[in-house]
């Protein structure tokens, strides 16, 4: 498109444009990365193997996390031992085994 034609364009033309051009671009997107791992099947499994063995699963994520800690007067107050360390838990310093839940 030559700039003369941009240039006689007004702006509600240019904008429809932008969004256009901008939902071709994300459908292209789509469709080749499509293609590829189709490629990527294809050529995995002339070798005798899944693409899943090649790349692995994707990240795996942690199941929730049990209570590992317990304030002693405030059974509300826990920790799972992942994440920061709670106030409570700071605050009380010293060895944090002592509010271990058994």
């Amino acid at each position: 498109m030559k700039n003369a034609k941009l240039d006689g364009m007004s702006l509600k033309q240019l904008r429809d444009l932008q969004v256009r051009v901008e939902t071709a671009i994300a459908a292209r997107q789509h469709q080749e990365k499509l293609e590829l791992k189709n490629k990527a099947a294809q050529l995995a499994a002339k070798a005798g193997f899944s693409v899943a063995e090649l790349f692995g699963q994707g990240r795996k994520t942690r199941g929730p996390a049990g209570i590992k800690y317990r304030h002693p007067q405030d059974a509300s107050l826990t920790w799972t031992g992942r994440g920061r360390r709670p106030r409570w838990l700071v605050k009380a310093g010293g060895d944090i085994e002592r509010f271990r839940v058994a």
